[in-house]
C-alpha cells in the first residue's frame, strides 16, 4: 500500500484541463451594467490616458495571489469572478467604465488602454492601471495592492494609468 500512496497524492494535484476556449468576449455579458440596475458594480473613472486612441479594458478578477491575472477561460471554467468590459476611448470628456460584480467584497482591478487596439499588453505602447493605484515595478503587482471593495451597490473608483517611461512604467501626469 505505501508504494502506491506517491501516486495517488500526484494524480490528486493535477489540474483538469479546460476545454473553455478563451475568448475576448469572455466575462462581458456577466460585467456589463444596465441602466437602471441596482447592485455590487464599479465606477471606474480612468485618469491619467496618454491619448485618445484605441480601446480601454477593465477586469475584475478575485484578490488572491492564485488567481489574479489569471487565464479568463480558467477562472470561468472553475466557476470563479472575472469580468470584463471594454469599450472604444471616447475622442473627449471623462473616461469611465461601469462594471458588475456579483457581490459586495473585495476584487482586484485592472484597466488597460489598448492604444493600437491589438487586444493585447504591449509594454512599449499600452498603458495598464490597477485599483489602489499601486507603485509598478517590473512584476505582477500581488493581489492585496490592487484590492479594491464593492459595496451594495455602485463603489466609486479612480484608476491612474500607467505607461513606459526610462526604465519602468509610471503615470505620465498629462492628458485626461
Amino acid at each position: 500500500m505505501p508504494v502506491f500512496l506517491p501516486l495517488i497524492l500526484a494524480a490528486e494535484v493535477v489540474k483538469p484541463v479546460v476545454s473553455l476556449p478563451s475568448t475576448p468576449d469572455l466575462g462581458k455579458a456577466e460585467g456589463r451594467c444596465r441602466p437602471g440596475e441596482s447592485g455590487p458594480a464599479f465606477l471606474v473613472e480612468i485618469a491619467g490616458l496618454k491619448d485618445r486612441m484605441g480601446r480601454v479594458k477593465l477586469e475584475v478578477y478575485p484578490s488572491n495571489d492564485t488567481d489574479f491575472l489569471m487565464d479568463d477561460n480558467v477562472l470561468v471554467a472553475q466557476g470563479k469572478t472575472f469580468r470584463r468590459v471594454e469599450e472604444e476611448v471616447p475622442k473627449q470628456g471623462p473616461v469611465a467604465l461601469c462594471v458588475r460584480v456579483p457581490g459586495p467584497g473585495p476584487y482586484s482591478v485592472t484597466v488597460l488602454h489598448d492604444r493600437d487596439s491589438n487586444r493585447k499588453f504591449g509594454m512599449w505602447v499600452d498603458g495598464i492601471g490597477f485599483g489602489g493605484n499601486p507603485r509598478l515595478g517590473w512584476h505582477k503587482p500581488k493581489a492585496a495592492v490592487t484590492r479594491v471593495n464593492a459595496g451594495n451597490g455602485p463603489t466609486h473608483i479612480t484608476i491612474v494609468m500607467n505607461y513606459r517611461n526610462g526604465l519602468g512604467m509610471s503615470p505620465i501626469h498629462k492628458g485626461d
